[in-house]
């Protein structure tokens, strides 16, 4: 008697990580109508459901034929940390086993979550702990949502004023801007009355210069660009954001300068500014820094370095950065001093580790900062 053969059970679809119109498509495969898809997305991401018998207005037949071939599956959450200041950290475990870091950090008038797009990150910026992890994998849209999903759902438990977010800026783990498909499908999803709803205003993306794909994003999503510059001269911003090599200072000024054209009159571009001391913080830098940004209507966050083991880099003196911060001001570039949060739970700027399955093996390779501090 021969032994049946054994077919693989089909993987079901994750839906968390689909719009709308990825749904509507979904749905009208299953000759359902395209109102379905606005349904789902309220139950998910409004309501924080990640089972269909919960979707009462959903006739037991249809959640019957969902739970068959779909899934509404988040991220595990594995550490739950929060800081002396307010901020709270989790790390999140992937399928895969890699692991990646989400941060809430709440302030007077908003909340703002800081949100993953890889695990670990493909550039190689010197100053930054992420880097040193290597890079596995893109994230997908599914995985990205699910950092918005389980912070919503982690944050209304606390039931407590303030502790909502408001805000959402992928600048956690990786370049989002390299992740560029699953990223705007994301996008989508933040922006969608049927989801998160939030203001194209309130969504920022943070990139270190992958032009192509600034370019691309300015024709799709009216959101905020923040640009990861740190150097105002091309030898230096090689050592500091490698990825300079390849669009270099004079190419990544014209594509702020496209992209903010395509922005309204009262749209500012971010540029985010990590002061170390010796490298970048002089009155030269300023000065340099002031001319670069010419004709651009910015907002110049400077941001501390927040020091790990091995880095080679020193914090500048808070007499340094308000010194720089001077001379922006008086050449009328709104700059603000960007306060270190959650440092005591490994939270802050370029701080996020997670737990990376390095496929780049630059953990392997690296060896020793590439500059030496003099101060």
């Amino acid at each position: 008697m021969s032994t049946p053969i054994q077919f693989p059970a089909m993987e079901k679809i994750n839906l968390l990580g689909m719009n709308r119109p990825e749904l509507e498509a979904f749905f009208a495969e299953m000759g359902e109508k395209a109102f379905r898809a606005s349904q789902l997305m309220k139950w998910i991401h409004q309501l924080g459901a990640a089972d269909f018998s919960q979707m009462s207005n959903i006739s037991k037949a249809l959640q019957q034929r969902l739970s068959e071939t779909a899934t509404i599956q988040p991220l595990e959450v594995v550490v739950d940390q929060l800081s002396t200041d307010g901020t709270r950290k989790w790390v999140l475990r992937l399928a895969d086993g890699n692991c990646i870091e989400t941060v809430f950090i709440p302030e007077d008038d908003r909340g703002t979550l800081c949100i993953s797009s890889q695990i670990g990150c493909a550039l190689d910026c010197s100053f930054c702990s992420t880097a040193r992890q290597g890079f596995s994998r893109n994230l997908s849209s599914a995985e990205i949502l699910s950092q918005v999903w389980q912070a919503s759902r982690l944050l209304d438990e606390e039931k407590k004023p303030g502790r909502k977010i408001t805000n959402v800026v992928l600048m956690g783990m990786g370049e989002p801007l390299l992740n560029y498909d699953n990223v705007v499908k994301a996008i989508d999803i933040l922006l969608d009355d049927f989801a998160y709803g939030l203001s194209k205003r309130r969504v920022t993306v943070s990139t270190a210069g992958v032009i192509p794909a600034m370019d691309r994003l300015a024709d799709r999503h009216d959101v905020q660009l923040a640009i990861s510059l740190h150097a105002t001269r091309d030898d230096l911003r090689d050592e500091l954001v490698p990825i300079n090599k390849k669009y270099p200072l004079k190419d990544l000024m014209a594509a702020c300068h496209r992209f903010m054209e395509k922005r309204s009159p009262r749209s500012r571009l971010t540029i985010e500014y990590v002061m170390l001391a010796g490298v970048n913080d002089s009155a030269q830098d300023a000065d340099e820094l002031i001319k670069l940004l010419d004709g651009l209507s910015v907002l110049i966050n400077l941001i501390p370095f927040n020091p790990f083991e091995g880095s080679g880099y020193k914090t500048s003196s808070n007499n340094a950065v308000h010194r720089f911060q001077d001379k922006l001001i008086k050449a009328n570039m709104t700059t603000i001093i960007r306060k270190t949060r959650g440092e005591d739970i490994d939270a802050a700027c370029g701080q996020l580790v997670g737990k990376v399955t390095d496929k780049s093996r630059r953990q392997q390779k690296f060896i020793k900062p590439r500059f030496g501090m003099n101060s």
